[in-house]
């Protein structure tokens, strides 16, 4: 049977922290390359859906637990990974508590707009401008084509 050649899947969790003011979110250091820091997450396992995957890879990177409240976009461009092409699914959340790194997580930290880390991995970036715009405007994230 023909098996067609496709990109990864992964899914990431920008983590809101809704029991502190303002509702910061929380990023992780890459402790593998690609180094930087990056919104927790990870690849999609056989047998499980992207909302199970963003929630267990949130857990495993920072310890909490978290609540889905929405799909903040989907990022698909092929050079988004330096690694392989890799698509993400990028979800809002809510927890409570502090972060703890682990797993491939080297940190964990908690941030607002105006202090993000100088480094970010991937397309990060974009993804954080989109969450930024969500924030704003309650807008989830255009399509790009």
């Amino acid at each position: 049977m023909y098996k067609p050649v496709t990109p990864l899947l992964a899914a990431d969790t920008l983590i809101e922290l809704i029991d502190l003011p303002g509702r910061p979110f929380v990023l992780i250091e890459r402790a593998n390359p690609p180094y930087g820091w990056a919104v927790p997450g990870g690849f999609v396992d056989v047998g499980e859906t992207l909302e199970q995957a963003a929630i267990r890879e949130a857990k495993e990177e920072t310890g909490l637990t978290v609540n889905l409240s929405v799909l903040l976009g989907l990022y698909s461009k092929p050079e988004r990974d330096p690694r392989n092409h890799t698509v993400t699914a990028v979800y809002i959340a809510e927890a409570r508590g502090l972060p703890v790194a682990a797993d491939d997580a080297k940190n964990c930290g908690i941030f607002t707009f105006d202090n993000l880390p100088g480094e970010l991995a991937f397309d990060h970036a974009q993804v954080i401008a989109d969450y930024r715009r969500y924030r704003a405007t309650g807008e989830v994230t255009p399509l790009r084509c």
